[in-house]
C-alpha cells in the first residue's frame, strides 16, 4: 500500500499547540521558536485546505476539523512514543521534572534545551510553564525556576542571573517620550506586583502615578510584552529577558534607568531527594546563567 504524503513535523507541531491551545506552550514543549511552531500549522492548514485554529481574545480555539484531528494524533503518538521506549529499556534513562516560570522559558532557557539534550540525551526533561505561582509538592516537581528574593520556606535556591526592570514599548510609543515623566501619557502594564512602576518612578526620579492612572495587570510578561508590541501601553518587564524583541527593534527600551526587585533561582525543595539526573541539570544551568 502507497500511503500519501504525511507531514509529520506539521502533524506534530500541531498536536502539541491543540493541546496547549497555545504556540508559545508548543514551542517550549518541542524546544523551537514560536515561530516554527505558527509556520508548521500554517502548512499544514494550506496541506489540508482548512483552518485548523481560530484566534479568540484569550487565545486560540480548535476548529471543528481540528477538533477531529487532535485525538487521532494524540493516539497515534502514544502508540509511537509507547513502541520506542520498549525499545530503550536496555538504556537507563533519568525523568526530571521541572516547573519554569513562562518569561524565563522562552527568554533565556528554550533557545539552549539543545544543548541540554545534546550534553544529557539519557535524561528524559519534562518542562511545565507557570506564572510565578506554584506548588512543586502538588505538581511533583523536582525542580522549579522561579523570580523573587531567594527565600521560599522549605526550599534551597541557587541564584541563576539579575533580572532588572526597565520601561520596554513599541518604537511608536517610544517616539511619543522625551523624559520619563511623558511615561504617564499612556497606560501603564504591570505584572501583580504594585510596587513595580513606583519603584521605578523613584529611581527615575519623577512622581508616581497616582492611584487610578490606567493600569493592565498581567500574569506573564510574555503576554505583557504581546499587548507593549501591539501599542496597548507600555510595559516594566526584565529586559535581559526579552533581547530577542530589542534586537529585532519589536521594542524599545525608552529610558536607561533599570531597577531590581529580584532575581532568577533555580529551587528545590529541602524534602526532595537529590538524584544524579537533578545534579546534571543544575550543573548545566547554573554554568549556561554564568
Amino acid at each position: 500500500m502507497t500511503r500519501s504524503y504525511i507531514p509529520l513535523n506539521s502533524l506534530r507541531a500541531f498536536e502539541a499547540a491543540a493541546r496547549h491551545l497555545s504556540f508559545t506552550h508548543a514551542a517550549i514543549e518541542l524546544n523551537v521558536t514560536h515561530s516554527a511552531i505558527s509556520q508548521q500549522v500554517k502548512a499544514l492548514e494550506e496541506h489540508l485546505n482548512c483552518p485548523l485554529f481560530v484566534r479568540v481574545s484569550r487565545g486560540l480555539r480548535l476548529t471543528t476539523e481540528g477538533e477531529s484531528l487532535l485525538p487521532v494524533l494524540n493516539d497515534s503518538f502514544d502508540r509511537i512514543a509507547g513502541m520506542l521506549d520498549r525499545f530503550a529499556v536496555s538504556h537507563e534513562r533519568e525523568k526530571l521534572k521541572v516547573g519554569v516560570v513562562g518569561t524565563f522559558a522562552t527568554g533565556f532557557l528554550l533557545p539552549r534545551l539543545e544543548d541540554f539534550r545534546r550534553c544529557y540525551p539519557y535524561i528524559d526533561l519534562q518542562l511545565s510553564t507557570h506564572n510565578n505561582r506554584v506548588d512543586p509538592a502538588a505538581e511533583g516537581l523536582d525542580y522549579t525556576i522561579r523570580y523573587g528574593n531567594g527565600a521560599w520556606h522549605g526550599t534551597d535556591a541557587t541564584f541563576l542571573c539579575s533580572a532588572p526592570l526597565a520601561p520596554l514599548c513599541s518604537p511608536e510609543l517610544a517616539a511619543a517620550l522625551r523624559t520619563p515623566g511623558d511615561i504617564l501619557q499612556f497606560t501603564l502594564l504591570r505584572s501583580y506586583r504594585r510596587d513595580e512602576w513606583n519603584s521605578w518612578f523613584e529611581a527615575a526620579g519623577e512622581q508616581s502615578p497616582s492611584p487610578t492612572h490606567r493600569v493592565m495587570v498581567f500574569d506573564s510578561s510574555v503576554t505583557m510584552l504581546e499587548a507593549a508590541q501591539a501599542g496597548m501601553g507600555i510595559a516594566i518587564a526584565p529586559v535581559n529577558m526579552f533581547t530577542h524583541l530589542l534586537n529585532s527593534e519589536r521594542i524599545v527600551q525608552p529610558f536607561e534607568c533599570e531597577i531590581n526587585l529580584g532575581s532568577y533561582s533555580l529551587t528545590r525543595l529541602q524534602s526532595r531527594p537529590q538524584t544524579p539526573a537533578m545534579d546534571d541539570f543544575a550543573r548545566w544551568l547554573v554554568n549556561q546563567s554564568a
